[in-house]
């Protein structure tokens, strides 16, 4: 048996041996970790210059209590602690000299973390993205139904699904932007799409789903230009793309929204979406040295 406490490595492998079925014991709650994982899994290694992600596990008494992954960029992504557990955490990894530039967890997790880096590296936490995470209870599709249907993107219809994208992601603010040459290394690509179509064929809306892991899937992302808002399309598709998740055998559906936009989220709880916990991202304005 280890001793308790935080146990570091960036043999994936190893990590997954101890923590993968902490990590899929409550799927919709760890929907992020799980998912970035298995892309670094899958895809084969994440090295950027030289460096890997590194991983934690907390032990205590031989049980994982809690994991993080910290990847190249230098953002840490964790799992509930209580504020012990995140000051204890935030004091080992500042003795051990990491670099961290932000803070990515639940927001009592994130917020008790960020306050005990700044004070041992005195790196003031600024905020810089906050969502309500939502999963699905019993589905009710929206009435009345649009105009149309959804069909399965193929890639006959790349073009404008990257078209879709790089506006989706322009309109959040992400970067880099997306294009048909940076698609293959982007969030994007291992993602299963959905267009909501008009009786004539035109795509009016787009939704896209995660692969499933442990009965989970994510929706994400779900966008329609803003020409076509407010017609109810986002709605009838983020219903479609969440029946076709459960008929596929998903026992957790589950999507991140912006508890600043009312309209959002009342369009999720009207299908069937049920609030779970806030999620918030920290970046530091100024970042501990790096050991070594």
């Amino acid at each position: 048996m280890r001793p308790d406490g935080w146990h570091l490595t960036e043999d994936l492998d190893g990590f997954l041996t101890r923590a993968g079925d902490f990590l899929r014991s409550r799927p919709a709650l760890h929907n992020t970790p799980l998912t970035v994982i298995e892309r670094l899994r899958t895809r084969g290694g994440d090295g950027h210059g030289g460096e890997a992600t590194v991983f934690g596990v907390l032990e205590t008494a031989g049980e994982v209590r809690a994991v993080f992954y910290r990847p190249p960029s230098h953002r840490l992504t964790l799992t509930p602690l209580s504020s012990e557990q995140a000051d204890t955490l935030a004091a080992h990894l500042a003795g051990l000299g990491r670099l961290l530039t932000g803070v990515l967890a639940d927001q009592d997790t994130a917020t008790a973390f960020a306050g005990t880096w700044q004070r041992h590296t005195g790196a003031a936490p600024v905020p810089s993205w906050r969502a309500r995470l939502h999963r699905l209870g019993t589905l009710i599709p929206p009435e009345p139904r649009p105009a149309g249907r959804g069909r399965v993107v193929g890639e006959e219809a790349r073009v404008q699904l990257i078209r879709f994208c790089r506006e989706f992601a322009a309109d959040v603010g992400e970067f880099p932007a997306v294009d048909a040459r940076t698609w293959a290394g982007s969030r994007f690509a291992d993602r299963h799409f959905t267009f909501w179509e008009t009786p004539d064929g035109t795509p009016v809306s787009m939704a896209a789903v995660t692969s499933m892991i442990a009965g989970m899937v994510r929706v994400d992302p779900v966008y329609t230009p803003a020409r076509f808002r407010g017609r109810g399309y986002a709605g009838a598709l983020t219903a479609e793309v969440s029946r076709a998740a459960l008929a596929g055998g998903a026992t957790d559906v589950v999507l991140f929204a912006d508890p600043a936009n009312p309209t959002s989220n009342a369009l999720y709880q009207r299908i069937g979406y049920v609030p779970v916990n806030d999620f918030v991202a920290y970046d530091f304005s100024r970042h501990a040295p790096e050991a070594g």
